[in-house]
């Protein structure tokens, strides 16, 4: 009887391991998700990158409506793929959309807004990539949906697209005006 039972707690084990593995296969491995997620945004203030006004201050940021901070770079070919969609959606009066220019030189950062256009009702400059690091930016582009509150509703790591903003924004914006 011993025999047995001791030949069974490999299978067994395999079988548990075997099951671990197959529930970690149904997550996406490009998708690392944000610790922020109905959390306070985290206390910042960054230097305006157009080097006059206030800057980019957490505290300050809109408290009537959803704010979209976009982290951004000159540097980042994502950045540029998804810049038109934010020029379109620039003019959408439903939410603030702020730039966070990340771990890049503030002239590059200017020439690209110089060149692209600029979506962004302000623009900080994060150049140590700090203010990133609190927010867990993994890399660029990344797209965070802050409500009135103050709470990180959603992070969209990569460039953002028609399908997510439909299928993500739009229902937050709606759900936001609403409350």
């Amino acid at each position: 009887m011993k025999l047995r039972i001791a030949t069974l707690i490999p299978v067994f084990a395999f079988a548990v391991l075997g099951g671990a593995l197959a529930m970690g296969l149904r997550n996406d491995p490009r998708v690392i998700p944000s610790m922020l997620i109905d959390r306070k945004l985290p206390d910042f203030h960054l230097p305006s990158l157009e080097q006059q006004g206030a800057g980019l201050d957490s505290a300050k940021l809109p408290d009537n409506g959803l704010v979209l901070i976009n982290v951004f770079s000159s540097w980042c070919s994502g950045c540029r793929l998804e810049h038109p969609f934010l020029m379109a959606k620039a003019k959408d009066q439903r939410f603030h959309l702020v730039g966070l220019n990340w771990k890049d030189e503030p002239d590059n950062a200017r020439s690209f807004i110089a060149t692209f256009g600029n979506p962004f009702q302000e623009i900080g400059s994060d150049p140590s990539g700090r203010t990133g690091i609190e927010l867990g930016v993994t890399g660029v582009p990344e797209t965070f949906v802050i409500d009135r509150k103050g709470r990180v509703r959603l992070r969209v790591p990569g460039p953002m697209t028609p399908e997510i903003w439909r299928t993500e924004i739009e229902p937050l914006i709606e759900k936001e005006k609403k409350s």
